[in-house]
């Protein structure tokens, strides 16, 4: 198996960073989520559930439950009927935000079709790059 490989001690010293970004990020909608709040500062639940094609309610409840135990974002509940919910990023999560928009750029440049239109102005680009 090729995975026995990486259990050897001096293999595992080189590796525990990644293995510990893969198991925090891995997962097929947490970059699409923190990618969305980022953008928008704040969501609430319906407004993410409405961005992000093909995910189910539950999905995204785990999803979210995730990303807030290992500190990436933040859920603010209002003490409202029906409640109110909105997600933001934490200190951890905008500091991955530059990392995940250059991300976005590399992948629009290499895997995109040559004629893809980027929905997102310079302007979107630069303050996620924290140069705005």
């Amino acid at each position: 198996m090729a995975g026995k490989k990486f259990l050897k001690r001096e293999v595992m010293a080189h590796c525990v960073p990644m293995s510990i970004l893969q198991s925090v990020l891995g997962g097929k909608w947490k970059f699409l989520i923190l990618w969305y709040i980022a953008l928008d500062e704040t969501l609430r639940f319906s407004e993410l559930l409405r961005r992000i094609d093909g995910i189910t309610q539950s999905t995204l409840t785990k999803q979210l439950r995730e990303l807030e135990d290992d500190g990436f974002i933040l859920r603010k509940v209002y003490p409202e009927i029906p409640p109110k919910v909105e997600y933001s990023l934490t200190v951890t999560g905008k500091s991955f935000v530059p990392i995940l928009t250059q991300m976005m750029l590399w992948s629009q440049k290499h895997l995109c079709e040559p004629n893809y239109k980027s929905p997102y102005s310079a302007k979107d680009i630069s303050r996620l790059l924290g140069k705005a």
